[in-house]
């Protein structure tokens, strides 16, 4: 295949099409499926006629549209190397004979794309680290290599960015979302370990909460300050419940929900047993002479153990009838509330401000509710939520940074991290559809 001005054409000679076919080949975007499948056969790739004809419906338009990254992924998942390649290069030259029905459907024929690229790519859904593309002397410039989403609904995301460095070139796929259920339910696995551990290290922490003649309140500017309210912290946990509802109608409507739920599990996890090492390491003196709380001792391994599953069972909340005493360092209902509203708020459109100020003046009700409860120093809630959102930000900024996601250091400092998100190229769009088939309204409406 001949190089030009460090491109990949599709300029070369042309094949002979047998007679009859070249006459249809003016108006390929007429083509049928059939039509479609005899192009197939004679460009000697009669073994994908089944798959992409009689399973996906592959028309004429559809054909002119097709792209590297759609062979590669899913639905159609090709695997030979070589037949993708000579497929694409008889697509780039069907292509480039064709430029005026391209016009026509609306992909603009641009000289000097790479195979694998669509003609129309510069009115696609993706950009180079940045929305315009520049085209200097022939050669194709990105600003950058990172692969970022616009905001909106993007119906169609499979597409290749490539760029030029130091005359190599660099072809990255991105847009392919395997769901990978599996790394799901070890995630769902985890966290539910997690919580069954802090179950029971809630009640080993009990044991050790200080006396509170020897040890009264310590000092804090907001309970000194503000009269406790002693509703507030069941409103707080209501905030929780009003918030949860709103992640799980996300979770469920979200496209993508099996690797955003991947993601909550392994951050509710991780700050859950970051949790545990603190409350552990430092028993602080109860906030408030209301709280009637004492060191207890629950006897044997198997009293604790029936103690940590009642904790574990109730979610650790009043509304259930929980009642802890010495988990203090830091707040679990703010990491609780805080998480959920920013995964609300991530995976919900830009436009959503509706959810999104729903969402906010939830989480931050609920935090002074926890304080005006007198139920936390209020130490322990900003810690609770500096944390939270410190790890929600680290995790999400090397999630869409492919370059971070693949180094080293990642791998080293961040296990967890790379083992899930190690085939999730760049962000997650915010796509909608609704799982099930019934009612036939809510699929049409939702998609």
């Amino acid at each position: 295949m001949p190089v030009k001005n460090n491109l990949f054409l599709c300029e070369g000679t042309q094949q002979q099409l047998p007679s009859g076919m070249a006459t249809s080949e003016d108006s390929v975007s007429s083509w049928s499926c059939k039509q479609v499948a005899r192009w197939l056969q004679d460009q000697g790739f009669g073994e994908y006629v089944e798959l992409l004809c009689d399973q996906h419906r592959l028309d004429g338009p559809s054909l002119l549209a097709l792209t590297e990254a759609d062979l590669r992924g899913p639905p159609l998942g090709l695997s030979v190397l070589g037949d993708i390649k000579r497929l694409i290069i008889a697509l780039c030259r069907l292509q480039r004979q064709n430029q005026t029905q391209l016009e026509e459907l609306g992909l603009r024929p641009t000289d000097g794309l790479p195979a694998g690229l669509p003609l129309g790519a510069t009115g696609g859904e993706w950009s180079c680290d940045g929305a315009d593309r520049r085209y200097n002397g022939g050669n194709r410039l990105s600003n950058g290599t990172e692969l970022r989403l616009r905001n909106g609904d993007r119906s169609g995301y499979d597409s290749v960015c490539h760029a030029h460095s130091n005359g190599r070139y660099r072809q990255h796929l991105a847009g392919r979302l395997d769901p990978e259920v599996w790394k799901t339910i070890i995630s769902s696995i985890y966290v539910f370990f997690v919580f069954g551990f802090t179950s029971f290290v809630m009640v080993i922490v009990h044991e050790r909460v200080p006396d509170m003649r020897t040890y009264p309140p310590l000092p804090d500017i907001f309970l000194d300050s503000v009269p406790r309210i002693p509703w507030a912290f069941a409103m707080a946990e209501a905030c929780g419940l009003i918030l949860c509802y709103m992640c799980l109608l996300v979770l469920l409507l979200h496209k993508h929900r099996s690797i955003i739920f991947r993601r909550l599990c392994s951050l509710m996890g991780t700050v859950f047993l970051l949790r545990c090492c603190t409350m552990f390491v430092t028993s602080l003196s109860v906030p408030g002479q209301h709280l009637k709380c004492s060191s207890k001792t629950y006897g044997d391994s198997w009293g604790k153990i029936q103690r940590a599953l009642l904790i574990w069972s109730g979610g650790g909340m009043t509304l259930t009838g929980v009642q802890t005493c010495g988990d203090y360092m830091f707040s679990g209902h703010t990491v609780v509330i805080t998480l959920l509203n920013f995964f609300v708020t991530e995976y919900t459109p830009r436009t959503w401000n509706m959810i999104h100020t729903i969402s906010w003046v939830l989480n931050l009700f609920g935090i002074f509710f926890i304080l005006a409860a007198h139920e936390h120093y209020s130490i322990d809630v900003f810690i609770a939520f500096y944390i939270t959102t410190r790890l929600f930000l680290y995790y999400h900024t090397l999630a869409n940074t492919r370059a971070f996601q693949q180094s080293r250091r990642a791998r080293i400092w961040f296990p967890m991290f790379s083992f899930f998100e190690c085939n999730v190229n760049g962000p997650v769009p915010n796509q909608y559809h609704w799982p099930f088939n019934k009612p036939a309204f809510m699929k049409t409406l939702i998609g």
